[in-house]
C-alpha cells in the first residue's frame, strides 16, 4: 500500500544524513514505545517493529520520505543489516501505522507540560497531491472536496489541508488532516483543545467565531483571531501586540514542516500518501530533540 514504489526529485546530501546518535535515540523511544503498547516480535521476524518505524522515520527526516533510499542507506550504513523486501516491509509498516500517532501524542504531551507561557498558535497549510494541471490524471483523490484555496498564497490547490496548533516555541501540540475545500472555521472545530486553563489560542483573520469563542471561554481557553478592520469584538491594544509578537511562530513551524516535503509525495493509495503526510509532522516533532 502508499508508498512501495517510491521516488522523489530532492535527494539528501551528506549534510542531512541522519547521526549516529539521533538513530539510537529514535529507535530507543521507538521499542520503549511498542514494549509499553504490548507488541511482540514473531521469532522467525527478520527485523523487529522497532526498526521498521525506524526505517520510516528516518526516511520522513532525512530522505524526503524515500522509505527505499532510507532502507539502502541504513543497510549499507550496517545499522538493520537484514533489511526486509520492499513489500513486505510496507506491510508491516502499515500494520503498526496507529504507532506513529500514538508516538506523536506521547511527543505532543511531553512539550506541552514544558511550556513557559500558555500562549499557543492555529493555522492550516495545504498539501497537495499533485499539480492543477494533474488534476483529472489523479488516482489517489477524484473529487471536487479536495480542491481548496490558500488565501495567503493566492492560489488553488489539489489535495489536504493539514490543521496545526503549535506552542509559543512553535513546537506541535495538535494536528490533523481534511480534504482540501475544509474551511479554517470548520477545521478548528476538529481540534481538542485540551489546554491549561487559561491557554491563549491566537489565530488568523478565518478564526472569527464569536459562539466559539463565547464557548471556549467558559472553559477558560481564550481564541483571539486577528479581527478584521468592520469586526464587533475589536482587540485591545496589547492584544493585538500579542498576536504580532506570536504569529510569526505557525509561520515558522509550517515553513519548517514543509522542509521536509519533497517537491512530490508519490504515493498509490490515499491510506499511503495521508501516512507519510503524518511522518512528516512526527519528524517535525522528534526535531526538537535533537535540538
Amino acid at each position: 500500500m502508499g508508498f512501495t514504489h517510491i521516488w522523489v526529485t530532492k535527494q539528501p546530501n551528506n549534510e542531512e544524513k541522519p547521526m549516529d546518535d539521533e538513530i539510537l535515540t529514535i529507535f530507543c523511544i521507538c521499542d520503549d514505545l511498542l514494549k509499553t503498547l504490548g507488541y511482540t516480535d514473531h521469532p522467525q521476524a527478520v527485523m523487529s517493529n522497532a526498526e521498521v518505524m525506524l526505517v520510516a522515520i528516518v526516511a520522513a527526516r532525512s530522505f524526503g520520505g524515500n522509505i527505499a533510499a532510507a532502507c539502502r542507506w541504513l543497510n549499507t550504513s550496517h545499522w538493520i543489516p537484514n533489511m526486509l523486501r520492499a513489500s513486505r516491509l510496507n506491510r508491516r509498516l502499515h500494520r503498526i501505522k496507529d504507532c506513529f500517532l500514538t508516538l506523536f501524542a506521547i511527543q505532543s504531551a511531553t512539550w506541552k507540560t514544558q511550556c513557559v507561557s500558555q500562549i499557543f498558535n492555529v493555522d492550516t497549510f495545504p498539501i497537495p497531491v499533485c499539480d492543477n494541471i494533474r488534476i483529472k490524471r489523479c488516482q489517489i483523490y477524484q473529487d471536487e472536496i479536495f480542491r481548496g484555496y490558500k488565501a495567503s498564497k493566492r492560489r488553488y490547490f489539489y489535495g489536504l489541508k493539514l490543521h496545526l496548533l503549535v506552542s509559543q516555541s512553535g513546537k506541535p501540540i495538535e494536528f490533523f488532516l481534511t480534504p482540501g475545500s475544509t474551511s479554517d472555521t470548520k477545521g478548528i472545530l476538529g481540534f481538542d483543545l485540551n489546554l491549561p486553563q487559561g491557554s491563549i489560542v491566537i489565530a488568523d483573520k478565518a478564526y472569527n467565531i464569536y459562539w466559539y469563542e463565547d464557548l471556549l471561554a467558559e472553559y477558560g481557553i481564550k481564541l483571539m483571531p486577528i479581527r478584521k478592520k468592520n469586526s464587533k469584538r475589536p482587540h485591545e491594544p496589547w492584544e493585538r501586540g500579542l498576536q504580532w509578537l506570536n504569529r510569526q511562530t505557525i509561520e515558522t513551524s509550517g515553513s519548517l514542516i514543509n522542509q521536509y516535503l519533497p517537491s512530490s509525495i508519490h504515493a498509490v493509495t490515499a491510506e499511503g500518501f495521508e501516512l507519510k503526510v503524518v511522518l512528516f509532522v512526527l519528524a517535525f516533532s522528534l526535531s526538537f530533540i535533537f535540538k
